[in-house]
């Protein structure tokens, strides 16, 4: 769980969102901007691609970890243990309705992370019952780029969410800079963004933006 404590900021790749879709340029970009702007502020990023076979995720894998070892970033990879495992990630990240973090860790080992995505309390409590680093918890505020999760839990939900959990908690959902000053004083270990980032016309004035938030609020 240590490890999980060491990012604030947990940038989630859509490569449809991006101007042009070239995800490992905006990545880049967002990631330069992140050491440059706020160096003591630590990033991850969720590879998820959905769409892509086994095989061209792990060639993406493999790029996206040269890239978030060159920065100083850790990656996890969305519900593919096989694909974290080939491409070296830190770790993956669970759907709130894949198989178990305590399946994963068996799978992963113990030095590497394993997040889980939560919609519910309850889904935080099995979390951190079955061994999970962290959660991403939402959608806080309606979703700029995902959709079919439920209603806004708002601020006053995520609060909540924290306080009844002992895992790190990553806001996600509508999430943007001028909205993290509402988050100050929820408990959250950190943001959780995807359109924020990969939606915006510049990636890196928006990481900048968000990690300047990050640094007054949370």
């Amino acid at each position: 769980m240590a490890r999980a404590g060491r990012f604030s900021l947990y940038l989630i790749t859509d490569r449809k969102l991006v101007r042009g879709g070239d995800i490992t340029r905006a990545l880049a970009e967002a990631l330069a901007a992140a050491r440059e702007a706020a160096p003591e502020i630590g990033v991850a990023v969720q590879l998820r691609e959905k769409e892509l076979t086994g095989g061209e995720l792990c060639a993406l894998g493999r790029e996206v970890r040269a890239l978030c070892r060159r920065f100083g970033a850790l990656l996890t990879v969305n519900d593919r243990v096989d694909v974290a495992l080939a491409c070296e990630a830190d770790g993956v990240h669970l759907r709130a309705d894949s198989f178990s973090p305590a399946e994963a860790r068996r799978l992963l080992g113990p030095e590497r992370l394993v997040g889980v995505s939560a919609h519910r309390v309850l889904d935080l409590e099995r979390a951190e019952r079955e061994g999970a680093d962290f959660a991403v918890y939402g959608p806080v505020y309606a979703p700029l780029s995902k959709t079919g999760y439920g209603a806004p839990l708002g601020p006053k939900g995520l609060a909540e969410a924290c306080r009844a959990t002992n895992l790190p908690v990553f806001a996600l959902g509508g999430v943007t800079a001028e909205r993290i000053g509402e988050l100050r004083g929820s408990g959250a270990a950190g943001v959780a963004v995807i359109g924020a980032v990969f939606g915006a016309d510049s990636p890196a004035e928006a990481t900048r933006s968000l990690l300047a938030a990050i640094r007054r609020n949370l």
